[in-house]
């Protein structure tokens, strides 16, 4: 039996990508963790303590399963892991999350929509890049782990990324799939941060053009590195996270008003709530039964969500061998 996603199984889905946890067990969308534990050491972090080095399911074992939930009616399966871009590090011949998303799309040609959970803003191997770029059941929305937006405070993190690198990763994606859409997770008030790199911070959510935060204060975890680093004051992490969650807020709606008289896909989660291809939220009227496909006109928003009516359907995108022919 392949990896299905059980209650004991959704801390590691919280651990990278909260916010895909709501759908665990809705009509329309189904979890598969693929990958679990971290080879990596985050001063921060307590992953690697808890869940051991970086193991990965066997692409066949991936495939069997995205096979059954699609024929069991699931049009949306989301790829998880604590840090699943490291899926097949592991395993023979170290294939790439990339392949393992084309083996999906082209075995299972009947899945609409095939999504990932957060990603290491360190890497996105060619086989995904290439993916994005031609595949249009591979949702536009990558969920980074940026972590921070200064060049000291990621290196006492351990990240390993520079604020450059996750600029130019954000730029070639949007070169090869314009209509992507970022998110993000940040940590407010890490030790020893000053106001100046806090405010690089909030300067890179502007110019990488994020959609989605996900703000989290500081919060020190025993036996951890960065537990014995010089910390912030703990009013100062407060103020911070408020003040980095606001300019998510901005770019929420910055992100959503630009959508404005658009046609969109929406995967309709329960009755007026659907979730366009980019993750943005669509609040609808109208009678569109959970666990379809529809096309929705973007009339408006609320700041939150895109505002929108059904229209006739959107033809569900060609497989992928199609786009080869």
């Amino acid at each position: 039996e392949g990896p299905r996603v059980r209650v004991n199984d959704i801390m590691s889905v919280r651990e990278t990508a909260g916010h895909l946890i709501a759908g665990v067990r809705d009509r329309a969308r189904a979890y598969v963790e693929v990958q679990n534990g971290c080879d990596h050491r985050c001063t921060f972090c307590v992953i690697p303590f808890g869940r051991g080095n970086s193991r990965s399911v066997p692409a066949g074992e991936v495939v069997e399963q995205v096979r059954r939930l699609s024929a069991e009616g699931c049009r949306e399966v989301v790829l998880t892991g604590v840090d699943v871009t490291s899926w097949g590090t592991d395993l023979p011949g170290a294939p790439t999350l990339g392949q393992l998303a084309g083996r999906i799309l082209r075995l299972v040609p009947d899945l609409p929509r095939l999504r990932l959970s957060s990603i290491d803003a360190a890497e996105i191997d060619p086989d995904l890049m290439t993916l994005l770029a031609g595949e249009p059941r591979l949702m536009p929305h990558l969920h980074l782990s940026l972590q921070a937006g200064d060049d000291l405070i990621l290196k006492r993190m351990k990240r390993r990324h520079s604020r450059a690198d996750a600029l130019k990763l954000i730029a070639d994606v949007r070169a090869v799939r314009p209509d992507v859409a970022f998110g993000a997770d940040l940590i407010a008030g890490f030790p020893t941060e000053t106001e100046a790199m806090f405010r690089n911070t909030l300067d890179l959510v502007e110019e990488s053009g994020l959609a989605f935060l996900h703000v989290f204060p500081y919060s020190p975890r025993p036996g951890t590195p960065a537990a014995r680093m010089p910390p912030v004051p703990k009013a100062d992490v407060r103020d911070r996270a408020a003040r980095l969650r606001a300019v998510g807020e901005s770019a929420l709606t910055r992100h959503l008003a630009g959508q404005a008289g658009r046609l969109v896909s929406g995967l309709v989660e329960r009755p007026g709530l659907a979730r366009a291809e980019d993750f943005s939220e669509i609040a609808f009227s109208g009678d569109v039964p959970a666990g379809e496909i529809a096309a929705f006109r973007v009339t408006g928003q609320d700041g939150r969500r895109l505002l929108a009516e059904p229209t006739p359907r959107i033809p569900v995108a060609p497989p992928l061998e199609a786009l080869h022919d």
